[in-house]
């Protein structure tokens, strides 16, 4: 319980009805989830508005509500605080109702296209191995300490962000890692988080069914380095030709990462195998766990971010060496007979060039590529055709399927994936509705030493159609195959 005056603190308010003099049990912006005495946040979604739903709260149980539009009944027995933006008022009050907890630890937001994942994932792993206590909070699962906490969106809302925040200072943490999706620093779910520093990966497309141009998914991302404090670090990845604009307008100290242009931290690839990387950085070389030339992007981003925070080199690669990234990330496993099979998260075209490419990369010889490939349904459909194209282009043999088809028909997704597809590929194609058979069809048409890589889902658990998730992990489903090949 805190009281509501403290919980208002930094808001401005266009109109009140009522006074702040009461404590309040939860903050809520869901109107199913009101308790009594709750303050009820009424947040235009992208679905639905919270406005309509303010009768509904009240009458669960909430004593005060914060809202852009005054309801046309308004009663004395509930408070009504009236201000510009709601979304950005939840963020507000989150935090004061916990007590801002990202100001008592050290929070570090990573953001990006690809590689949010593994870079806060080995920044978690780094740091905990270094001897701290830390916090994660990402797409594949959140962590306090090593309690695994589910996960359900790459960015929590503001309430559940700020509750774990604070269950990780309240155990101790020192650091907490984070990914930062696009969404939500478009949603204001990390309004009035303190960040320590941020970090850019990479800009490629994806997520234009939300954000309509890539011009305004590029703003959302830079929105994030231009609200850093002074005191913060902006790291970005100086060889994506995006990276230097989220630094144009932060405050924050200015660092860059790369391989290839001049960098604050720079490493150059020595040798890129199926069993690892080796890197030279600052000149000396240092062999990691990790493939691929994407992997060594984000190991330089764990990297440097470790030094920024003032780190022990030393102990920074020599701990760095000997982990592994995130789950269903180039996640690989090797049949009796030799085949070689990847499950990988990629669902961008950018990622899935970059898995294969890097396939092609470490592969020693003539080895097939056989990719099985499918797109997300409710989610950006110009992404479908491009991505079906590069994977042919990277590819012997191409099997179209299933992802989670959500609401849409699985059929037409495929073909809308086919769409892409060069006349000169077609023959090299096949395409599968049912995901469990396409991939006993991939690892069917292999031979000993063919490289099978199903990319899309990677580290989930599951399929879902017409809104039923349904229990199906890729790799699970690639092990049951290849035991069957004793």
């Amino acid at each position: 319980m805190r009281y509501l005056s403290d919980i208002l603190e930094g808001l401005a308010f266009t109109e009140l009805h009522g006074s702040a003099d009461m404590e309040i049990s939860a903050i809520v912006f869901d109107s199913r989830k009101v308790v009594p005495g709750a303050l009820f946040v009424a947040v235009r979604g992208t679905q639905v508005d919270g406005h309509d739903y303010i009768d509904q709260a009240v009458s669960s149980g909430a004593v005060a509500v914060i809202c852009e539009d005054l309801p046309a009944h308004v009663t004395g027995e509930v408070d009504f605080f009236m201000v510009a933006d709601t979304s950005i008022a939840l963020g507000t009050v989150a935090a004061n109702f916990y007590d801002n907890p990202s100001k008592k630890l050290k929070l570090v937001g990573v953001t990006g296209t690809n590689g949010k994942t593994t870079i806060a994932t080995l920044l978690y792993k780094l740091f905990r191995d270094l001897g701290y206590k830390c916090g994660l909070l990402s797409t594949v699962e959140n962590q306090i300490n090593g309690e695994v906490v589910a996960a359900t969106h790459t960015t929590p809302d503001p309430v559940v962000l700020n509750m774990l925040l604070d269950e990780m200072v309240a155990k101790g943490c020192d650091y907490c890692f984070m990914e930062v999706s696009s969404h939500a620093i478009v949603q204001h779910r990390i309004a009035d988080l303190k960040f320590t520093g941020a970090i850019f990966s990479n800009l490629t497309h994806d997520h234009l069914d939300y954000h309509k141009t890539f011009d305004s998914y590029l703003k959302a991302k830079k929105a994030f380095f231009d609200g850093l404090p002074k005191n913060a670090f902006a790291l970005t990845n100086v060889d994506d030709k995006n990276g230097m604009v989220m630094l144009q307008n932060t405050q924050a100290h200015k660092k860059s990462y790369g391989l290839k242009n001049m960098a604050d931290y720079k490493a150059r690839i020595v040798e890129n195998q199926f069993s690892g990387l080796l890197l030279n950085i600052d000149n000396e070389e240092v062999w990691f766990k990790l493939v691929g030339t994407f992997n060594a992007y984000n190991l330089m981003a764990v990297y440097a971010t470790a030094m920024l925070l003032e780190q022990d080199r030393g102990k920074v690669l020599t701990s760095l060496s000997k982990l592994t990234g995130a789950r269903g990330r180039f996640d690989y496993v090797i049949a009796p007979n030799g085949i070689i099979g990847i499950v990988d998260y990629a669902h961008s075209p950018d990622a899935v060039q970059n898995i294969l490419s890097t396939v092609h990369d470490v592969r020693k010889g003539k080895e097939k590529v056989i990719t099985v490939l499918g797109c997300g349904g409710d989610r950006d459909k110009t992404k479908r055709p491009i991505m079906a194209k590069v994977a042919c282009e990277w590819s012997d043999k191409v099997i179209f399927t299933s992802d989670n088809p959500r609401s849409e028909d699985p059929a037409q997704i495929i073909k809308d994936m086919e769409e892409g597809v060069d006349p000169a590929f077609k023959r090299h194609t096949m395409s599968i509705v049912d995901r469990r058979e396409a991939i006993k069809v991939a690892c069917n048409l292999a031979q000993p030493g063919d490289i099978v890589v199903i990319a899309g889902k990677g580290h989930e658990k599951y399929q879902e159609i017409k809104g039923v998730r349904n229990h199906f992990d890729d790799k699970e489903e690639l092990m049951a195959i290849f035991n069957q090949m004793n």
